[in-house]
């Protein structure tokens, strides 16, 4: 077999831009073509985005989507393309990448095992295809191939597993590919980031090459395409067991052309990131896209001094400096609509002083040290600080409903409720800061507060976007140390300096996180078997039991703890703000786990972890 210059082309998609998805995918061809590739496949879906949610559902979505694609025909002279989108026929919906053949539709490939589990849910809209199974499908009056095809071009005989279909063992299409003695599989994937998935991709590569004996080519989508999920943009080429080529993740490009030639030797491997690193330029990458496609002015930020906000303060410094050194000064600002910064020395700085409006609002129970922490680091960074305190404010609802009842509000009687003003006062401020700025309000809940509802609705939940809320907070108190040296962040000092604390109570009440619910360290590992897992009380109590060395009676009282408030605060999960997908699993319930906001609260099964 000679070799052949094959591309793949992830593409930041956006559901519902018509005009610009195509474009993109125009242009993308077009630099392919210059670039002497004769074979370029497309991600799943590439057409109208994999976010389209129930769009494709609707009887006018997939008609359109092949209008789009006989526009695109004639674009396709000179070369092959394979690209994804979803197909009609009859009551059902079918998820296919279509093949263009200098210009000509060659047929059509259904996806034949549907992704259900963590944040998708495909069999709400499509039908898996069956395998074997071909139709005619009539496009504009001409009979296309269409089911489970594969394809020829010059001496190389290829196939297709979309997505999901590679993840199925030993019932995946791939085995009945390599029965047809196919010599290159194409994976074209809508598959969302989390930190630490590219290895499982990579060995699932790795295998795939080698026990199909074929070349294994996988390309993904990429960016913050419809709000929550994050797509990476991974490309591989493997043959024999072995990765021969691998892009650097997380671009802040439109779209890129990744060339490669099929050919049994190594050519280019980018370095696998740590955790912390994947973490970062996800999340800025999924900020940069919800600014500019939400066509927002920038974001405000209550800026306590705590870990959480400080953790979401340098995330959009970070998007600022990650895109100002992928895109340049002038594209990146382009791609925000914001005006170039006349002094290129300080661009960054001057950005961030645009984007970025905080403030820290101060009561009689903050700290001055968290006020010196969020001061100085909003300094460090550029962005815009304000400060002011709430005290009147909570001091008038205090008074009022104390008049209302007939009696003083006192804080062993009535301490959560004085906590909770405070935290909801400092909200329709924020917000009015955000409206006049038309800007993004940034919720900093992160997922170990969601788990047990530490958290007050209507108060530091206030925002247009949570971007650290499927993260949690042992790994966020870890990023930040990394970050103050890694990412040359010396603003965090003081804040790696604190111990993580609401300040809602007085501070004769010495009141810290982990005192009020557990240690973050053992919240972690709970919610990873209670939720991640789907473990019983039970079973998280005998697992962990083995695994750390705590009395049986605290680790049952804080098992207990965890999933009495786990249930009685579903209620709030329900009304968190978007957040982004960055982990193995999050609990927002619109994505990857569903609770009921009414229950019995694991009352039987944690009576039965009393009788251990």
């Amino acid at each position: 077999m000679s070799a052949i210059k094959i591309g793949a082309a992830p593409l930041n998609q956006t559901p519902l831009d018509w005009s610009g998805n195509l474009q993109r995918i125009v242009s993308a061809i077009n630099e392919a073509r210059e670039k002497k590739v004769e074979l370029l496949c497309f991600p799943e879906l590439a057409i109208t985005g994999y976010g389209s949610e129930d769009l494709f559902l609707s009887y006018w979505f997939p008609i359109k989507a092949l209008d789009q694609l006989k526009t695109l025909l004639p674009h396709c002279k000179g070369i092959t393309v394979a690209i994804g989108l979803p197909v009609r026929i009859e009551n059902k919906v079918y998820n296919t990448m279509a093949i263009v053949e200098d210009g000509k539709l060659k047929g059509f490939v259904a996806k034949q095992y549907m992704a259900i589990d963590g944040v998708h849910y495909e069999f709400r809209w499509f039908t898996p295809w069956k395998a074997h199974e071909i139709i005619d499908l009539d496009f504009f009056g001409e009979k296309i191939p269409f089911g489970d095809i594969t394809f020829h071009h010059k001496n190389i005989h290829y196939g297709f597993e979309i997505c999901e279909d590679a993840w199925r063992g030993p019932i995946r299409p791939g085995y009945r590919l390599c029965e047809r003695k196919v010599d290159l599989i194409f994976n074209p994937s809508a598959s969302h980031f989390a930190m630490g998935k590219t290895l499982e991709r990579k060995e699932l590569i790795e295998f795939s090459s080698k026990e199909f004996d074929c070349y294994y080519c996988y390309v993904n989508l990429l960016g913050n395409e419809a709000g929550r999920m994050i797509f990476d943009g991974e490309t591989m080429l493997a043959k024999s067991g072995k990765v021969l080529y691998r892009n650097q993740l997380l671009s802040y490009q439109d779209f890129q052309v990744l060339t490669f030639e099929v050919k049994e030797e190594v050519q280019e491997i980018a370095r696998i990131l740590s955790k912390e690193e994947e973490f970062v330029q996800a999340a800025s990458l999924g900020l940069f896209d919800y600014l500019r496609k939400s066509k927002s002015r920038g974001f405000v930020l209550s800026l306590s001094g705590g870990a959480d906000s400080s953790t979401v303060a340098i995330l959009v410094a970070e998007m600022v400096r990650r895109g100002i050194q992928e895109l340049g000064l002038e594209n990146f600002c382009k791609k925000i609509s914001f005006p170039i910064p006349q002094n290129s020395a300080s661009a960054e700085k001057e950005l961030v002083n645009q984007l970025l409006t905080t403030a820290y609002q101060g009561t009689k129970n903050s700290s001055v040290d968290t006020f010196k922490s969020a001061k100085e680091l909003a300094e460090s960074l550029g962005a815009t600080f304000y400060h002011w305190t709430i005290d009147e404010e909570v001091g008038t609802y205090t008074q009022k409903i104390e008049n209302a009842i007939g009696r003083k509000l006192t804080w062993a009687e009535d301490d959560i409720t004085l906590q909770n003003i405070q935290a909801r006062t400092r909200s329709p401020i924020i917000w009015m800061l955000a409206n006049i700025n038309n800007a993004l309000l940034l919720a900093t809940s992160n997922r170990s507060e969601g788990d047990v509802g530490y958290t007050t609705m209507d108060g530091d939940t206030s925002g247009s976007i949570s971007p650290i809320a499927a993260v949690d907070k042992y790994f966020i108190l870890h990023w930040l140390r990394w970050a103050e040296i890694n990412l040359d962040r010396p603003g965090l000092a003081l804040v790696n300096s604190l111990q993580p604390s609401a300040e809602l109570r007085p501070a004769e009440r010495t009141q810290t996180d982990e005192k009020d619910l557990m240690p973050y360290s053992l919240i972690v590992e709970i919610e990873k078997l209670a939720i991640r897992d789907r473990r019983s009380p039970m079973d998280v109590f005998l697992i962990l039991k083995e695994e750390i060395q705590i009395e049986d009676q605290i680790l049952k009282g804080y098992i207990k703890k965890f999933f009495q408030l786990w249930s009685r605060n579903q209620w709030k999960r329900e009304r968190l703000a978007p957040s982004f997908h960055l982990d193995q699993f999050n609990v927002d319930p619109k994505t990857w786990y569903r609770f009921p906001i009414l229950s019995g609260g694991y009352k039987e099964e944690l009576e039965q972890l009393d009788q251990l």
